[in-house]
């Protein structure tokens, strides 16, 4: 068995899968390890009883929250990482996000690049995720192009719903959506995984298209232990890897880690030796601190006569108050239309009522999601305890700025003539669009990585994935992780010639 490999990737999502994708070209030996297996092509990819319900493709691990109570997070080990049940909303993140924002309970730092710097890749990284969407009617957006390709028309009541968004003074566009040619527009998409491989996501776009190359081996099912550093402790020496049973160690002049932002955390943290007692690249002491996860609430509008027969939902979103609120000159965030609500998927929040009652009732619903910037707090963070197992200690901020923007959002739907919204919260518990663990910066004293995802302590040892934001913005995160790990594998082909 081959233990050596120039390049060592650690992870196969977003961040993983796209660095294997646009390093597959260099014919250098590239070696990606993945801790889960292929999520097999079956009905049960959209069956809502099995991914809500039975969770058939999340992990059965569990974490500890700050008063030590175990949960098991929305997380699935799989090729493809969680963009397996990604919703595929790709957006850019604003160029105020790059610099520093005023919010009302706080200040969401500035970053090392700027929107400029990002761009070129916000390009690219559209086109190798096929990324559907119209530019120039979102009044946030940054300087661009078109996109790759036309936006995902509205269905009729999502059309109607628009027109009447217009008619209140507000500017709706379209979300921006990665999909590939051979997507039928069903009501599985968002939290499924696509039976058809029609979703882009990171085994589709960068896993898939990299391991037909010779020189890319992919291990499934492999779990990477513990990274060893060389006697100096300013290399990395080797990756021990679990695989069938046996344990084994794999090495590289290049490792990059793509596990997420809390288990990259929790491996850098598990590797601690002498030279690096608190954890591998952690001489500013920041490794696994300023943990991340947006505010997010579910809403749902309701109304008793009106059968909502949409089945691709998730086409539009609403930036106004992205910005500013119409009463408070705060950010507030971001509201987007979501995929249909199942019944089975309404009755796991509330378990007393019998899916039938659920599914009438989502039959009348429209979806929403309320999203706001959460700020970076070295009270939240990564930790690893004693049996190496994950401790995530978490409260979400920016909490009043959130519900100003639930409120508008209500506020919106009762115009629309929706009869009564309800809302859902992960609050504490949310570990979707994580991120900032290990930020990247100029100065080694205030960042864990520099401005291109390489720890500022160990030369050969990088980490692509969203631990890098030194702020979460109010928009998703995979595409400027997808952008990054372009900027990134540029980096290294150029300085590996």
């Amino acid at each position: 068995m081959n233990t050596s490999f120039d390049i060592i990737i650690v992870g196969s999502g977003a961040g993983g899968g796209t660095m294997a994708r646009a390093l597959a070209d260099t014919g250098a030996k590239i070696l990606v390890i993945e801790r889960g297996d292929f999520i097999p092509q079956e009905d049960q990819n959209w069956s809502a009883e099995a991914v809500w319900k039975q969770l058939r493709y999340r992990t059965t691990e569990t974490w500890r929250d700050e008063g030590g109570i175990p949960f098991r997070p929305y997380t699935h080990y799989c090729v493809g990482g969680n963009t397996k049940f990604w919703g595929t909303v790709m957006y850019r993140l604003r160029p105020e996000d790059f610099g520093v924002v005023q919010h009302e309970d706080g200040v969401s730092p500035a970053w090392p690049i700027d929107y400029a710097t990002l761009a070129p890749y916000y390009d690219r990284a559209e086109q190798l995720y096929g990324v559907h969407g119209e530019a120039g009617v979102d009044p946030t957006e940054g300087p661009r192009g078109p996109y790759p390709y036309p936006p995902v028309p509205h269905a009729r009541v999502v059309s109607e719903i628009v027109t009447r968004l217009t008619q209140q003074g507000l500017h709706p566009s379209a979300l921006p959506l990665g999909l590939q040619p051979s997507c039928i527009l069903c009501n599985t998409c968002n939290s499924f995984p696509c039976k058809i491989h029609a979703k882009s996501d990171a085994e589709v776009c960068g896993i898939g298209p990299a391991t037909k190359q010779a020189n890319v081996t992919l291990w499934t099912n492999a779990r990477a232990h513990r990274l060893f550093t060389d006697a100096s402790g300013k290399r990395i020496e080797s990756v021990e890897v679990e695989r069938a049973g046996q344990m084994t160690r794999v090495s590289a002049p290049l490792v990059i880690v793509s596990c997420g932002a809390v288990n990259s955390a929790a491996l850098l943290l598990r590797s601690a030796n002498d030279q690096h007692p608190g954890g591998l690249a952690n001489s500013s002491g920041l490794v696994g601190k300023r943990y991340m996860a947006h505010l997010a609430t579910m809403m749902q509008g309701f109304h008793p006569f009106r059968v909502n027969d949409t089945v691709f939902q998730k086409t539009v979103a609403i930036n106004d108050f992205y910005f500013k609120g119409p009463h408070s000159p705060f950010p507030l965030g971001q509201i987007q239309s979501q995929g249909r609500t199942h019944g089975v998927m309404a009755q796991t929040v509330a378990p007393m009522f019998p899916v039938r009652a659920f599914e009438a009732w989502s039959a009348r619903g429209v979806d929403w999601l309320a999203m706001t910037e959460d700020l970076p707090r070295v009270e939240n963070r990564v930790t690893v305890e004693a049996n190496g197992g994950i401790r995530l200690h978490y409260q979400p901020n920016n909490l009043r700025a959130h519900k100003r923007l639930v409120r508008e959002t209500r506020c919106m739907l009762r115009k629309l003539g929706f009869w009564m919204v309800v809302t859902h919260s992960h609050k504490s518990k949310n570990t979707t669009h994580q991120c900032g663990t290990l930020v990247f910066g100029t100065d080694p004293r205030k960042s864990v990585l520099d401005t291109y995802c390489r720890t500022h302590d160990i030369e050969n040892l990088l980490v692509v994935d969203a631990s890098f934001f030194p702020s979460s913005a109010a928009v998703n995160p995979g595409l400027t992780i997808v952008a990054q790990a372009l900027r990134v594998a540029d980096h290294i082909k150029s300085t590996r010639a």
